[in-house]
């Protein structure tokens, strides 16, 4: 038997080209159960509407069923709701706000005074440079213990 007709429809369906009747013709066609081996790779394809089970039809009861459970009371459960849960949106406003004017209050205050200002302004030199910071030694103290000898410092800075 020539299948030649249905590897033309076969063809133009890969292609979208076929119309609902082609495509009918073609899920008759492999509907049937002798069909050429060449073609049975192509038979789930145009079968599946055969092998689905059918769920998406209603029963009967379907009615009586949606009806029972509109018609079904549900409980309702009554709770009761403080007055502190019902003001804790505010509490939390009130919070934020009671910050942020503390802080505000806080960061204004450095600046009314204007001899307390910063402390950082008014620190004065301390020490008298290299001498004091490798005379000025803890108890226990590596460089001390180690080695390496100090290296002399000239008298001229090398930073200017």
């Amino acid at each position: 038997m020539d299948y030649k007709y249905i590897d033309q429809l076969l063809a133009r369906y890969w292609d979208a080209q076929t119309t609902l009747e082609e495509e009918e013709i073609l899920k008759a066609f492999f509907s049937q159960e002798d069909i050429p081996a060449s073609l049975l790779k192509y038979k789930p394809l145009f079968a599946y509407e055969q092998q689905e089970v059918r769920t998406g039809v209603l029963g009967s009861d379907f009615d009586a069923k949606i009806l029972s459970m509109i018609e079904e009371v549900a409980p309702v459960k009554a709770r009761t709701v403080s007055m502190a849960y019902r003001l804790r949106p505010l509490f939390k406003a009130a919070a934020v706000v009671a910050i942020i004017l503390t802080l505000g209050n806080a960061a204004q205050a450095t600046f009314d005074d204007k001899t307390d200002g910063y402390a950082g302004a008014a620190v004065e030199k301390t020490h008298e440079g290299a001498a004091v910071a490798l005379t000025d030694s803890a108890v226990i103290d590596s460089v001390q213990h180690s080695s390496i000898d100090a290296v002399p410092m000239s008298g001229t800075a090398i930073l200017k």
